[in-house]
């Protein structure tokens, strides 16, 4: 490893590049830059800051915020103290972020505004090793918090007194030192702490940068949440590894502007994002003249035939070439400028990705190489890199890391990777990691004789219907949601006589339908309800029946009469939907759709 600690690797690239954007983020109407050099200097004033709070070596520090330069500096700032960070989704409701502070014994909890604060107050009697609270906004005194600018002048204080504090600090941590607890999202039971330490996330970078080929030009757009592990160690650690910019999108919401604004070359995400650009593209070709359609199913055609042949290392004819370079021209280079005109690739983790999304990135020259890991993992596990790719797998196996399949096809991995275990819960950890330190992932997959591994579904989802057939739902699930009018998907059909699901419409798509066709509706409820909307969705499950086994088929279907959400209940804050929540809360429309 080049570093013993993160913090480390974090002063050593700001030390090279001192003048050189570090972050990007939009306070308002523009996009401001902070450079390494002030990086440094705010890491080290927040560090010091927490130390004169008390905080040292083994201490936990909790850090609760929408992604924003302050979140990366009281990151490495905890950690340059051998302190472990944290991480809580600003998602999360006042009884899981109490629950975290609970569990992990938190001394100290950073904050971003008024809101997360009052998340925090609200529970603070109920956790006794609390004793700080720091809030990044101003916000009025209450005499209960301190804020982030009073945090840093007292760190300033400190740092006059001894210069080389922090150094000195940075100096004592060791790999194999405990770097955070970052709690599972949880689609089942109660969230667990992951215990990984600086040297699991290290190696995991050094790994990752075999397969992704990234540099010091780069910028990174980041929006998936710091307290998920996928845009930690990639979006944050390994962006700041190879020295890279990284710009805070100001919001889900305004990710699309903020591309425009920033022009980002890479940027990682859940595959619910690209499912959202690739059902509004189509939807806007759909309601296009008819040979604005016809040019861009046969700019999609030669796209696909391009990748294609790249993707097996085949040769590419100067006649193909040619009409891919037109395509580009007529279609595709709308798209690019779309992501912001300098778009080198994507990287798509946390869930699966569905095979004809990749490829239709990839017909338009955008490529997304899928990978796949756990919070356990660190996060990577295998990635798609530029010299070997598949559609429809997760790529290669990274260098440091071993995998292994066992006779009931469960995904094991065992390497630097690999988490102490679950904090407080040694059952767990036992059960997780065995003797031999394989971890057992609970995935279902394959390796190919290219080495590329393919996930089949997680282990506990697979259904086996009353007539003993064994069903992998979440291919079904990928092929459903990929369809025009269905937003999200669960099937269900374990110990039962056939598949059901329950659907989540498109409800955008499906109000500029009812819009265009003159369709009364008062809520998204009634919407949902009418006749013509189910002939419309049952076009599109037939559609995705028409591939699959007759067992496999989806029989019934029940229309859900709003969007899937993490405010009510059935999205993890990574956006994964929980199983357990959706049987729950739909549980007599499901007893329903058996009584045919």
């Amino acid at each position: 490893m080049h570093h013993n600690n993160l913090a480390e690797m974090f002063f050593s690239t700001a030390e090279r590049l001192g003048e050189r954007t570090a972050y990007m983020h939009k306070p308002e109407n523009e996009y401001l830059s902070v450079n390494f050099n002030e990086a440094k200097e705010g890491v080290q004033k927040i560090a010091a800051g927490l130390a004169s709070l008390g905080i040292k070596a083994g201490d936990k520090v909790a850090l609760i915020s929408p992604n924003r330069f302050e979140w990366a500096f009281s990151d490495y700032a905890i950690l340059s103290l051998g302190a472990i960070t944290v991480p809580i989704y600003p998602s999360l409701l006042p009884e899981q972020v109490q629950y975290i502070l609970i569990d992990s014994e938190a001394n100290v909890v950073i904050c971003s505004d008024e809101d997360q604060y009052a998340k925090v107050d609200q529970g603070r009697g109920q956790c006794p090793s609390l004793k700080s609270v720091v809030v990044m906004d101003s916000i009025e005194d209450d005499g209960k918090h301190i804020s982030l600018s009073t945090l840093k002048e007292k760190g300033s204080e400190l740092l006059e007194k001894n210069p080389e504090l922090i150094k000195e600090q940075v100096k004592k941590t060791k790999s194999d030192d405990l770097a955070t607890i970052i709690y599972t999202s949880g689609t089942t039971g109660e969230p667990k702490g992951a215990l990984l330490t600086h040297g699991n996330f290290l190696s995991n970078v050094e790994g990752s940068l075999h397969h992704l080929s990234v540099n010091e030009t780069d910028v990174f757009l980041s929006f998936l949440p710091l307290s998920h592990v996928f845009e930690r160690m990639a979006g944050h650690f390994l962006a700041n590894y190879i020295g890279a910019t990284i710009a805070y999108a100001v919001s889900i919401d305004t990710v699309a502007e903020n591309m425009g604004e920033v022009n980002p070359t890479v940027m990682t995400s859940v595959p619910r994002f690209y499912e959202k650009i690739y059902a509004r593209i189509l939807e806007n070709v759909e309601t296009g003249s008819p040979i604005k359609r016809k040019i861009f199913y046969w700019a999609l055609g030669v796209g696909r035939e391009y990748i294609t042949k790249i993707m097996n290392k085949e040769n590419i004819s100067g006649g193909l070439q040619f009409k891919r370079n037109l395509a580009y021209k007529l279609v595709f280079s709308k798209l690019a400028e779309r992501v912001g005109g300098k778009m080198r690739f994507f990287v798509s983790g946390g869930a699966p990705l569905a095979k004809e999304i990749a490829e239709f990135f990839g017909a338009a020259g955008l490529i997304i190489y899928e990978g796949y890991g756990l919070t356990e993992t660190s996060p990577v596990i295998a990635v798609n890199k530029e010299d070997l790719f598949k559609f429809g797998t997760v790529g290669p196996v990274i260098p440091n890391v071993e995998v292994k399949i066992v006779d009931d096809g469960e995904i094991l991995t065992r390497g630097p990777h690999i988490m102490l275990g679950y904090f407080k819960k040694e059952e767990e950890t036992k059960e997780a990691v065995d003797e031999e330190g394989w971890f057992h992932t609970g995935d279902i997959g394959f390796l190919d004789d290219d080495g590329c591994l393919t996930i089949t579904d997680r282990k506990k989802n697979i259904l086996v219907t009353s007539g003993g057939k064994n069903i992998a739902p979440q291919p079904i699930e990928l092929k459903l949601v990929t369809r025009k009018y269905i937003e999200q998907a669960m099937v269900i059909g374990d110990r039962r006589r056939f598949c059901t699901a329950v659907i989540v419409p498109a409800f955008e798509i499906l109000e500029k339908w009812a819009q265009e066709n003159n369709i009364d509706y008062k809520d998204l409820g009634e919407l949902s309800r009418l006749i013509e909307v189910r002939e419309l969705i049952k076009k599109d499950v037939e559609g995705v029946n028409n591939d699959l086994a007759s067992y496999e088929t989806v029989k019934e279907f029940y229309l859900t009469e709003a969007p899937f959400s993490i405010e009510t209940g059935e999205l993890t804050p990574s956006l994964k939907v929980k199983r357990k929540v959706v049987l729950n809360k739909f549980a007599n429309q499901i007893e329903e759709m058996y009584k045919v």
